[in-house]
């Protein structure tokens, strides 16, 4: 058949039948559509999911950095003053020298001015988050915290491994020791 006899077929077709094939048109072709629709749907649906994945990773990234750079910020405020700090502190070892000295005088007034200002200093400092580690003798040595600058035969049993003197004071800013106690260990 060619395309002349099927167009009088459809020609010669009763109206109902005529409606019957138009509606079956419609029909797939409403469902071909729908399926276009859907598939464009899920498409669309993949899309947007690919992008929120996308942004919560970046927002996700940009959350760690602000963390990591306010860390950074505070450790920074920390120990901003650290080397000013560390630069104090042999004038304070001068102060304490200096008093141990002038105690020996019969000038009480002097002594007392030195030690005012010594005072203030290390006040001062302290206030900055300056804190002297306290060691004294008979102590345990810890390499972690001491400087051993030289070990001599121990006088008594008791201190072998032990702290016999402190040559000069260690010091912590914050949690980080910024000077080592130098100290004299026995064996």
């Amino acid at each position: 058949m060619n395309k002349k006899d099927k167009s009088e077929e459809i020609n010669e077709m009763i109206p109902e039948e005529q409606e019957i094939l138009d509606g079956q048109d419609l029909e797939s072709d409403l469902n071909r559509r729908q399926g276009e629709i859907r598939s464009t749907e899920e498409q669309l649906q993949e899309d947007l999911n690919k992008e929120k994945d996308k942004f919560l990773r970046l927002f996700a990234e940009f959350e760690n950095y602000k963390k990591r750079t306010t860390k950074e910020r505070m450790d920074l405020f920390k120990t901003a003053g650290q080397e000013v700090i560390v630069a104090l502190l042999p004038i304070m070892d001068d102060f304490d020298r200096a008093l141990k000295e002038i105690s020996k005088s019969t000038d009480k007034e002097l002594f007392k001015g030195v030690d005012l200002i010594s005072n203030k200093f290390k006040e001062t400092l302290k206030s900055k988050g300056l804190q002297e580690i306290t060691t004294k003798e008979g102590d345990t040595f810890d390499a972690e915290v001491h400087d051993a600058i030289t070990q001599i035969p121990a006088p008594h049993k008791k201190l072998k491994g032990k702290i016999i003197d402190v040559v000069e004071k260690g010091f912590k800013l914050g949690d980080k020791i910024i000077r080592h106690p130098k100290v004299v260990v026995g064996n």
